[in-house]
C-alpha cells in the first residue's frame, strides 16, 4: 500500500521473458530509482479456487482496501478469471465494492483478453480527471464484443491468407514476413497471438495439400478406365482371377510402365509422386482404394456387357440369316415382329439391330440384283428383236416379265420392282450400246480391268518439275496444328504479288500453298493431290503437342506411298520451324522446344530454323529475307534429286517388251503371261458357267 518506491539501479521489466534472459534484451534502468504510485488496481479471484474460502479471501481484500483508503489514492476493483467465474463469487465482490464510497467494479479474464485494458483505462481516468470517464462494460456482454471482434478479425486474416498462400509448399517464416505490413495480420495478431495466426496458416496449407490430392486421385481415377482397356481387354484373361493375381497380370504386362508407376513408399498421396503434375502415370497402390476397385469391377461388369451385346447381335444375325420372312427389300416395321424376342430388347437399343438389319438387307439386294442380272444373260433371246434405240414397248416389256415370272431370281425382287425394271432397261440399253460405262459390272468389266492393268504395268517416267531450271512454280506444303500454318500461310501471301507470284534471287515464281491443320489420312490433308504435288514442306511448331502432330504427321504421309513408284514423298525436302506463341518470353521451355526441335530433324533428316530468335514468328512481322531463304533452300534441294524414277535400262526393258494378256471370260480378270508384268490383280474365283460347265 505503499505510494512511494525507491529502487535505485534496477531494470525495467516488461515481459517476463526477460527473467534470465535480461542480456537479450533492451536494458533500461528506473530513472532515478524513485517511482510514485498514482492508483491501485485491487484483484479479486472469482473463480473456484482448490483449498480456497472465498469469504476469507473477500475479508482479506476488505483489509486491504481499509489499508489502500489511507493513502487517498484511486482504487479500482478488478475481478480476474471470470471465464471461470462462480456466480455468487461475482455478486458478492460487488457488493462488498457497492458498501465502499465511489468504488468501481471491472469484470476480467486475462485468458479471454476481455476488459483488461479497460480495467487499467478506467484507473487512468480517476488518476487523471481530464481524460473521458470510461464505460465499464459487463464481463459477458465485453465477451460477446470481443468474439464478434475476434470473428470479424479472423475472417480477415484467413481471406489474406488465402489471397497470399496458393501453394501447399508455403512455410511460415516467409508468408508471416510478407502479411506483417497488413492491418488484417496485424488486428488478428493482436487479438488472438502468433501462435494461432499460424495455427490458421498450418489449416489453409493442409487445406491446399487435401485439394492438390484430390485432384490428383481425380486423374488417376479418371486415366485408370483407360489403361484397364489398353492392358487386359479380354474379359477371359480376367474374369477368373482374384483381385491380387489381377494385378499381378498388370504388372507382367509390357505396357505396364506406361500407365502405372510402382512407388518405393506408400501410400501414393504422402511421396514427392503426388507433386510431380508432368507425370500422370498411376500410383499402383492406388488400385487398393475402394474407389479403385469399383472401377476395376465396373471394368469387369462392362467387357461382360460387351461380350454378352456381342452375342446378341451375332443371334441376330443368324436369326436374319435363317428367317425365311426376311426377303430382299423387306421394310424392317414388316419384318420385326418375325425376327424379335425380348432378350434382344434387354440387351441393346432397337436403332442397333436395325443398322444390322439394314445392312443384312443390303447384302440380300446386292445378291439378288447379281443374280438377276446372271439370269438376264441365261434369257437373251427375250433381247434379240428390239429395236436399236433400245426402247422396249410395254407389251414387249409385258412378255418379259411374263418370260421371266416364273424364275425364283425375279419373284426375289419382287418388293423392288421399280429397281428390277431398271435393271432390265439397264441390261437392254448395254445389249445395243456395250461399253465400259454401261457395263453391268461396273468396275468388273474387262475393258477397264485391262486399262487399269496396262495403266499400272509401265514404268513411267517421273520428272520433277523443280529439278527444271526454268521451272516457274513452287507447291508448298505449310504443315502445322492450331492455326499456325493457316497464319503463315496468309502471311507468307502478304509478301506475294496480286498475282500470286514470289521473286527469288531476281526470278519470279508462281507459289502455290498448302496449309495443312487435320489428319493427313483424310483426302481434304492430303499433301498430294491430282492437281497439287508438292516440292516442299514448312513444319510449324510452338510447343511439344503441335511437334508431335508434325512427326506423326510426316510419318503417315511417308507410310501412305510405301511400295508405291511416286514415292516422292519420302524425299520430299522439309523445313522444321519453331514459331512463339504470343506472349512467350522464353526461357527454358523456348530451349526445351529448341533442343526437342533439333533432335527431330535430326531424326527427319531435315533443315531446322530457329526463326523465333531472329524475329520471324505468328503474330510478328515476317522477315521476307528469311523466308526467301528458306524457298531458295527448298529449290536447291529438289533440284538434287533424280530426275527420273527409275533407271534407263529398266524403262527401255520395259518399253520393248510385248504384252501379252489372257482373260476369264466370266469374271474379267486379267491375267499375266509375261514375267515382265508385276504381280496380277487380285480378284474373286471364277463362278460356274450357267449349265453347270466351267468358265474359262
Amino acid at each position: 500500500a505503499a505510494t512511494k518506491l525507491a529502487s535505485a539501479e534496477k531494470l525495467m521489466y516488461f515481459c517476463t521473458d526477460q527473467l534470465g534472459l535480461e542480456q537479450d534484451f533492451e536494458q533500461k534502468q528506473m530513472p532515478d530509482g524513485k517511482l510514485p504510485v498514482d492508483g491501485f488496481l485491487l484483484c479479486v479471484d472469482v473463480s473456484r479456487g482448490m483449498n480456497r474460502n472465498f469469504d476469507e479471501q473477500l475479508k482479506f481484500v476488505s483489509n486491504l482496501y481499509n489499508q489502500l483508503a489511507k493513502t487517498k489514492k484511486p482504487v479500482v476493483v478488478v475481478l480476474t478469471k471470470c471465464d471461470e467465474g462462480v456466480e455468487r463469487y461475482i455478486r458478492d465482490a460487488h457488493a462488498f465494492a457497492l458498501g465502499k464510497k465511489n468504488l468501481q467494479v471491472v469484470e476480467t479474464s486475462a485468458r479471454s483478453n476481455v476488459n483488461v485494458e479497460l480495467a487499467f483505462s478506467t484507473l487512468v481516468q480517476l488518476v487523471d480527471k481530464s481524460r473521458g470517464k470510461a464505460k465499464i462494460i459487463p464481463y459477458f456482454e465485453a465477451l460477446k464484443q470481443q468474439s464478434q471482434q475476434i470473428a470479424a478479425a479472423k475472417d480477415k486474416y484467413e481471406w489474406l491468407v488465402s489471397r497470399i498462400v496458393k501453394s501447399h509448399h508455403e512455410v511460415w517464416a516467409n508468408v508471416s514476413r510478407k502479411m506483417q505490413p497488413a492491418p488484417e495480420y496485424q488486428d488478428y495478431v493482436y487479438l488472438e497471438g502468433t501462435l494461432k495466426a499460424k495455427k490458421l496458416f498450418l489449416q489453409h496449407v493442409q487445406r491446399l495439400k487435401q485439394e492438390h490430392i484430390e485432384r490428383r486421385r481425380k486423374v488417376y481415377l479418371a486415366k485408370l478406365p483407360q489403361a484397364l482397356d489398353a492392358l487386359v481387354p479380354d474379359l477371359d484373361e480376367i474374369d477368373h482371377l482374384s483381385r491380387a493375381k489381377a494385378e499381378k497380370l498388370l504388372e507382367a504386362k509390357p505396357d505396364f510402365l506406361k500407365w502405372f508407376v510402382v512407388l518405393e513408399e506408400t501410400p501414393w498421396d504422402a511421396t514427392s509422386h503426388v507433386d510431380n503434375v508432368d507425370n500422370e502415370r498411376i500410383p499402383f497402390d492406388l488400385l487398393e482404394t475402394p474407389a479403385a476397385e469399383q472401377l476395376y469391377e465396373a471394368h469387369l461388369e462392362k467387357l461382360r456387357d460387351e461380350r454378352k451385346r456381342a452375342e446378341m447381335r451375332r443371334a441376330f444375325r443368324e436369326n436374319l440369316e435363317s428367317s425365311p420372312f426376311v426377303t430382299p427389300g423387306k421394310p424392317w416395321e414388316e419384318a420385326r415382329s418375325f425376327i424379335m424376342n425380348e432378350d434382344f430388347y434387354l440387351w441393346l437399343e432397337e436403332s442397333v439391330y436395325m443398322d444390322i438389319y439394314g445392312k443384312h438387307q443390303k447384302q440380300l439386294i446386292d445378291r439378288a440384283k447379281e443374280d438377276f442380272q446372271e439370269l438376264l444373260l441365261e434369257y437373251s433371246e427375250l433381247f434379240y428383236e428390239l429395236e436399236l434405240d433400245a426402247k422396249p414397248s410395254k407389251e414387249k416389256m409385258g412378255v418379259i416379265q411374263e418370260v421371266l415370272g416364273e424364275e425364283q431370281r425375279f419373284k426375289a425382287l419382287q418388293k423392288l420392282q421399280a429397281e428390277r425394271d431398271a435393271l432390265i432397261l439397264k441390261h437392254i440399253h448395254f445389249v445395243y450400246h456395250p461399253t465400259k460405262e454401261t457395263c453391268p459390272s461396273c468396275a468388273g468389266c474387262v475393258d477397264a480391268r485391262v486399262e487399269q492393268l496396262l495403266g499400272s504395268r509401265f514404268i513411267r517416267q517421273h520428272r520433277n518439275p523443280l529439278a527444271d531450271p526454268n521451272v516457274d512454280r513452287i507447291n508448298l506444303v505449310i504443315l502445322g496444328k492450331d492455326g499456325l500454318a493457316r497464319e503463315l500461310a496468309n502471311e507468307i501471301r502478304a509478301l506475294c504479288t496480286s498475282d500470286d507470284k514470289y521473286v527469288i534471287e531476281g526470278k519470279m515464281y508462281e507459289l502455290a500453298l498448302r496449309p495443312i491443320e487435320g489428319n493427313v489420312r483424310l483426302p481434304v490433308n492430303a499433301f498430294q493431290t491430282p492437281t497439287f504435288q508438292p516440292h516442299g514442306c514448312l513444319c510449324l511448331y510452338n510447343s511439344k503437342e503441335s511437334l508431335s502432330y508434325v512427326v506423326e504427321s510426316i510419318e503417315k504421309s511417308r507410310e501412305s506411298t510405301v511400295g508405291r513408284r511416286d514415292n516422292h514423298l519420302a524425299q520430299l525436302p522439309l523445313t522444321l520451324i519453331l514459331v512463339n506463341k504470343r506472349g512467350d518470353a522464353g526461357g527454358e521451355t523456348l530451349q526445351s522446344l529448341i533442343q526437342q526441335g533439333q533432335q527431330i530433324a535430326s531424326k527427319l533428316q531435315c533443315v531446322f530454323l530457329d526463326p523465333a530468335s531472329a524475329g520471324i514468328g505468328y503474330g510478328r512481322n515476317i522477315n521476307e529475307k528469311q523466308i526467301g531463304q528458306v524457298l531458295k533452300g527448298l529449290l536447291d534441294a529438289k533440284r538434287n534429286l533424280n530426275l527420273v524414277v527409275g533407271s534407263t535400262s529398266a524403262l527401255k526393258d520395259a518399253a520393248d517388251a510385248e504384252l501379252r494378256v489372257v482373260m476369264c471370260l466370266m469374271c474379267g480378270d486379267p491375267v499375266s503371261a509375261d514375267e515382265v508384268l508385276l504381280p496380277i490383280l487380285q480378284a474373286q474365283p471364277c463362278r460356274p458357267a450357267p449349265g453347270g460347265g466351267a468358265a474359262v
